[in-house]
């Protein structure tokens, strides 16, 4: 889970959506209530982090990370870009091939 969540900030903090996309399986969800919209497939994420990080020049920093399991965590993010600044969390599960799932983020 470490592994992955480094990638995906790795990747994200570089605006490196085809990177990140590679991170997510095919028919992965990411729903941010935040904006208040889910994102759905390859299509939807691409969309997300094309809006909301590439767009607002987000790089985020890992606070903290709790695993539940090994398909399942919860981390903290500290945000900043054009927006200023934010704590956020996300709450990831992995499949069996270790691609993200399923993403359910909100701000703090």
């Amino acid at each position: 889970m470490q592994k992955i969540v480094e990638a995906f900030i790795r990747t994200a903090n570089a605006f490196d959506v085809y990177g990140a996309l590679h991170l997510f399986s095919s028919d992965a969800v990411i729903d941010d209530v935040s904006v208040g919209d889910a994102f759905v497939g390859r299509d939807g994420v691409r969309d997300y982090l094309e809006r909301f990080f590439v767009g607002y020049h987000t790089k985020s920093k890992l606070l903290s990370l709790e695993r539940a399991d090994n398909f399942n965590a919860t981390i903290r993010l500290d945000f900043t870009g054009d927006f200023g600044h934010e704590i956020g969390v996300l709450k990831i599960v992995v499949n069996a091939d270790g691609l993200i799932e399923r993403i359910d983020a909100d701000l703090e």
